[in-house]
């Protein structure tokens, strides 16, 4: 039985297919189509682009998106860390049981472009890890975890890992930890891939648990609210992080 959708233009999307790239009719004609005001449906418009639908723009008019999980949760959650950032400790707790439950069903369709963007990814933390100043490679970890993952043909397990790792972002940003530490988490990566890349997965997955379990080990924080001194005397053996680097 069909889940029932709350408005007539979500019901008239999902009859219509949804494929993207197509071209609605103007406001004024849908609404008539639909038996509705054109206020209303302005309404129910804005619903469909919080969700990821359709896009809106004034010289193409609205047009139809590829259905994306990852959009429809963007707002619940902003909604959810608003309301309390310890949210984002459930999320990261479900992203990990995520992971290691579809590693080896996703691992096997990397090609072999994306093992070299893994490689890649690890060579570039490990140097902004090493240079001078010290990079905390934000950008390397997430892309590395989601190119893992990138062929898994689920769009609610890509569309979840997404979402964790843009609140990973919105709330990391006032977090500290020790080099010493994020020097643990890329060793850890480090094994993750040249396990890949030798095709031993049963390895791989064995460091991607072990890894999560860092968390447990993370070294106290501290806010960027918190008053620094004009040269923190911790900079040379620590680096700014965002919580969930793990």
């Amino acid at each position: 039985m069909a889940y029932p959708l709350p408005s007539e233009l979500l019901r008239y999307l999902a009859g219509h297919g949804a494929e993207p790239g197509n071209r609605l009719p103007a406001i004024q004609d849908l609404a008539q189509e639909l038996g509705i005001s054109p206020g209303k449906l302005r309404e129910q418009l804005e619903v469909a682009k919080q969700l990821g639908l359709v896009e809106v723009r004034p010289k193409t008019g609205i047009r139809l998106t590829e259905y994306s999980f990852h959009a429809g949760l963007r707002a619940s959650l902003q909604f959810a860390l608003a309301l309390d950032p310890s949210y984002f400790d459930q999320l990261g707790a479900l992203r990990n049981h995520i992971e290691a439950a579809f590693w080896h069903e996703a691992v096997p369709l990397l090609e072999p472009g994306d093992k070299e963007r893994l490689s890649a990814l690890v060579q570039q933390a490990w140097q902004r890890l090493h240079g001078q100043p010290i990079q905390i490679p934000h950008a390397e970890h997430r892309d590395l975890h989601l190119t893992i993952f990138s062929r898994l043909d689920n769009v609610f397990v890509r569309g979840i890992l997404e979402a964790y790792w843009e609140a990973y972002e919105g709330v990391g940003l006032n977090l500290y930890t020790d080099l010493s530490y994020l020097e643990q988490v890329w060793a850890y990566h480090d094994r993750m891939v040249q396990a890949i890349l030798s095709g031993d997965y049963d390895l791989g997955h064995q460091a991607l648990v072990e890894h999560t379990g860092l968390l447990q080990q993370r070294p106290q924080s501290r806010s960027r609210s918190e008053e620094l001194p004009a040269h923190p005397p911790f900079l040379s053996d620590r680096v700014p992080a965002r919580r969930g680097d793990e």
